[in-house]
């Protein structure tokens, strides 16, 4: 899966550049690997499509520009943004603002609304591991890093944060070890987990892609 997503983001529209490509790649690699647990940067989706006629060509569907997405994210945006006028300590609105932003890869933008939600919430640790993939996806690891450890301070057995951290330790940061502690534990505190084949797998290309000291 994450190859094929590898594949997507290769054949980007002209009007991507080389970084934004490599952060679609980017992003769509870790969503690939982590098999449904960094959703927020996958919730995107495109529309379905009617079926092809069959004697027509399939032709390719360009990916929309960063400028086009933003806009998308803006006009979304736009009736919450009135409503905060009113309500400009509602810490589930400013969440929902960040959900959009971040569903359309304006990540930035998305860090800073889920960044005020937490202020006001801030035990809330499932905006806490969004604003994590957000800070993560815009560049900023040890800054996600930070937000994932402080959300197992809240809620030490998170899934999501105990997968991430694994993520982006592996991934972000080229530490396997850590990466391995992360999801020995989560598979520790959560024996039965549903994705369990999924993060033994990933502990054993870790094993192999990185020096590990058992």
């Amino acid at each position: 899966m994450a190859n094929d997503s590898v594949s997507m983001a290769a054949s980007a529209a002209p009007g991507w550049t080389p970084g934004q490509v490599g952060l679609l790649a980017s992003v769509c690699l870790v969503l690939g690997l982590a098999g449904g647990y960094f959703l927020p940067a996958g919730r995107a989706a495109n529309p379905a499509h009617p079926p092809a006629v069959a004697s027509a060509p399939s032709a390719p569907h360009p990916l929309p520009t960063m400028e086009q997405m933003k806009a998308l994210a803006d006009a979304k945006a736009a009736p919450l943004l009135e409503k905060l006028k009113t309500t400009p300590n509602d810490a589930g609105l400013l969440a929902q603002l960040g959900a959009i932003y971040n569903s359309m890869h304006q990540f930035q933008e998305a860090a800073q609304y889920y960044d005020k939600s937490l202020k006001l919430d801030p035990k809330n640790v499932p905006v806490r591991t969004e604003l994590a993939s957000s800070l993560y996806y815009s560049g900023d690891v040890d800054g996600a890093l930070a937000q994932l450890d402080q959300a197992l301070k809240y809620d030490p057995k998170d899934t999501n944060s105990l997968f991430n951290i694994g993520v982006i330790r592996w991934k972000g940061k080229k530490d396997a070890p850590g990466a391995i502690a992360a999801w020995q534990e989560l598979l520790k505190v959560h024996p039965n987990l549903d994705r369990r084949p999924i993060v033994e797998r990933m502990i054993a290309e870790a094993r192999m892609g990185g020096t590990v000291k058992n």
